[in-house]
């Protein structure tokens, strides 16, 4: 697996920061190649994603939620395996830095050349600097989900 770690600071509060990064539905909006995700329940998601003309379709599992502090998922179905955490880390009343690690199986040649050629890296540096404008400038600010999930919970419904 590959590893990918990024950071950026957002001119926004902690609070708006993370309620905006548990706005699942409204990553494709700046997240490159997302087409879709669709939050199934508390914990699981379903993907669509285009990158480089492979189309993918999987599901994700959140396995620790901890409301301004940190959400670790994994991938629980389809040909993508992933896994990571999002960390939100407050500078100061009105700066927020956001952290994301990945943990990736590229599958396939082209990804596979892709990841040898940092384009994995580029792609996340890109998204989190997506986030920064969207979640800057109002993005699609709805409030959040601050639930607690740890990774024992059987679940929860919406």
């Amino acid at each position: 697996m590959s590893t990918v770690k990024e950071s950026v600071d957002v001119e926004v509060p902690l609070r708006r920061a993370y309620d905006q990064w548990t706005q699942f539905e409204e990553f494709p909006n700046f997240m490159d190649g997302v087409d879709e995700v669709r939050q199934i329940d508390d914990r699981h998601n379903h993907w669509s994603t285009s990158i480089g003309g492979v189309h993918r379709e999987f599901d994700t599992e959140i396995v620790d939620q901890l409301p301004d502090d940190r959400i670790t998922w994994r991938t629980t179905g389809g040909d993508t395996q992933q896994r990571g955490t999002v960390r939100f880390e407050r500078l100061d009343d009105t700066h927020t830095r956001v952290e994301l690690t990945m943990e990736v199986e590229p599958t396939g040649v082209a990804e596979k050349g892709a990841d040898a050629l940092g384009m994995i890296d580029r792609r996340v540096k890109g998204d989190l600097h997506r986030f920064k404008d969207y979640v800057e400038s109002g993005g699609g600010e709805s409030g959040g989900w601050r639930g607690r999930i740890r990774p024992q919970d059987p679940g929860t419904s919406l």
